[in-house]
């Protein structure tokens, strides 16, 4: 996506390890027309995946899936990272997060999880894969089935999308990252 790519390049900054911060349009202050426009080109992507309800994680997740829901006409569903004392029939899933280096039990209600969902997964970023991998437990445990993942941003050097790929899901992301070496955003394709 043209306009995504040109927002990281003009505004994106690397950090030693693999970073790439977005967080002044993305993850932190976000450009609600430029998510709008991300949204659209995921909901099109996925327009015949057969998805009949979106699934994400919090927090950085949610604005991306929020819009894609609301564009698809399908509710959205969002994975916590603390199991909260109020939820009943949890599903859980641990989950190693990269960028905070730390795991966490990734959780979702099997109230909002059933075995006549096709889930579409969309994340802001895909870097290593772990929150897709836990996703993949948390809907299998709600015997739920997994038609796509989208993300906004892939770090392709970390090599999430061949793990989930070779658990024979469909991966789009709207802008792939080829390398972050030397503090310098180079894009792939």
């Amino acid at each position: 996506m043209k306009l995504l790519k040109e927002r990281i390049l003009t505004d994106g900054k690397c950090f030693e390890g693999g970073i790439l911060k977005v967080d002044n349009f993305i993850n932190h202050q976000m450009d609600p027309k430029l998510m709008y426009a991300m949204a659209e080109e995921l909901a099109t992507r996925f327009a015949g995946s057969g998805a009949n309800k979106i699934l994400t994680v919090e927090a950085s997740g949610i604005a991306p899936a929020i819009m894609v829901g609301y564009i698809m006409g399908l509710p959205v569903v969002f994975a916590k990272k603390k199991v909260p004392s109020t939820m009943e029939g949890v599903l859980t899933a641990e989950v190693h997060s990269f960028t905070k280096n730390r795991n966490y039990t990734m959780c979702v209600s099997s109230d909002y999880l059933h075995s006549e969902d096709r889930i579409l997964f969309v994340d802001d970023f895909l870097a290593y894969g772990n929150a897709a991998v836990g996703v993949v437990e948390l809907v299998a445990k709600g015997g739920a089935q997994i038609v796509g993942m989208g993300f906004l941003v892939e770090k392709a050097f970390q090599h999430g999308r061949e793990v989930i790929e070779q658990m024979g899901i469909r991966v789009e992301s709207l802008a792939r990252i080829a390398s972050l070496d030397g503090g310098v955003i180079t894009l792939a394709e």
